[in-house]
């Protein structure tokens, strides 16, 4: 390799020798104009770290969202920064009242694909979060949040019935059927916040693209979803709220309460089991609303409860960036989207969440 004869130059020069996942080889690895280059440069800045891979992806977050509903540009600005500063360059953002687009213009953030506003029943979600509509204008929600959104729309597939008592499905299986054929008509795919057995084996059946939650997953739907490649996002944070729901839902609503309980107690093994069916399976934190935003760290060492270290990994990073359609290696003239840290995460997940450096777009952030 030759060495390049350049001047300093004013874009940021970065140089890295460490352990590149997910191939496993230590690599001298330089930073050029934004790019990933293997030949050396001068005046390079040395970036610390002992270990890279391309930056972290956090497959459900809501920026500019939180407890009472969309929040002011400063605040959603914050959501932003902090997953910056964990490492999720990628974010895609699963439904989301606020109007994010004006960070597309800020280098110095994530990169955001968006869900458009999530599309729920009346009284039937959470107040002030969704596009609420009738079963009979689905498919219109649908043509707003596809135009809202960067190729996804996102629905409520249950939530409680306080008539019934219990979880059920917001939407009849044939209006679901159609708000999801317009939505690939359009070039989108769906996903669904999805907790019970019924909903999301209707959803899977009628033809979605992905699966937000699902802790009612059974053998056929798993098996269904394998065999169409329909993703799958557990948040395990966001479970471990499950038995708090369960406690405050007792005294009225003893039926859900059972349910969400049960959900909970077999979460692991659900998950285990479509990982074995080889249902596609990433890593999103459900952070913004109730949730702070930078726990992909601690989303994906959770995972590892069913996943093993690489498949964690993965999850968290370069499958779920060719997921998104997105450069998933440190490649030759591959965008400069990484993070590195001084011990191996391969051993031990947790020291994702104390990056070393993070890198984004050929600057070191962080």
């Amino acid at each position: 390799m030759t060495v390049s004869a350049a001047s300093p130059a004013t874009t940021e020069r970065l140089h890295l020798s460490a352990v590149v996942l997910p191939e496993g080889e230590r690599r001298e690895l330089w930073v050029v104009e934004g790019r990933v280059t293997y030949e050396p440069v001068r005046y390079a800045v040395t970036v610390p770290g002992a270990y890279a891979m391309p930056g972290l992806v956090d497959a459900h977050c809501h920026v500019g969202l939180e407890s009472d509903g969309a929040v002011p540009d400063d605040v959603a600005e914050q959501h932003a920064l902090a997953e910056r500063s964990a490492g999720a360059l990628l974010l895609r953002d699963a439904g989301s009242p606020a109007d994010t687009r004006w960070m597309d213009d800020r280098e110095d953030l994530p990169e955001i694909i968006r869900a458009g506003r999530h599309i729920a029943r009346p009284k039937r979600y959470l107040r002030n979060y969704a596009d609420e509509v009738e079963p009979d204008a689905l498919v219109t929600a649908v043509e707003r949040q596809a135009a809202r959104g960067d190729g996804w729309i996102k629905l409520v597939g249950d939530w409680i019935d306080r008539e019934v008592g219990d979880l059920t499905p917001l939407w009849p299986v044939e209006v679901a059927r159609a708000g999801i054929d317009r939505a690939h008509e359009l070039g989108c795919r769906v996903t669904a916040h999805v907790f019970g057995e019924q909903a999301v084996a209707e959803l899977v059946g009628a033809g979605i693209d992905g699966i937000e939650h699902g802790t009612g997953l059974d053998e056929p739907t798993i098996a269904l979803m394998a065999e169409r490649q329909v993703a799958l996002v557990p948040t395990m944070i966001q479970l471990e709220n499950f038995p708090g729901f369960a406690d405050a839902a007792q005294a009225k609503f003893p039926a859900y309460a059972r349910r969400v309980r049960a959900l909970y107690d077999r979460r692991v093994a659900t998950f285990g089991a479509a990982i074995d069916a080889g249902v596609p399976v990433y890593a999103g934190t459900d952070a913004g609303g109730y949730l702070p935003h930078g726990i992909v760290g601690r989303e994906i060492a959770a995972m590892g409860a069913f996943l093993s270290p690489e498949q964690a990994l993965g999850a968290g990073s370069w499958r779920a960036r060719a997921w998104l359609s997105r450069p998933d290696a440190l490649t030759e003239g591959s965008p400069a989207d990484l993070v590195t840290f001084d011990e191996d995460p391969r051993v031990d997940l947790t020291v994702l969440s104390t990056p070393a450096a993070v890198v984004l777009r050929g600057r070191r952030v962080v």
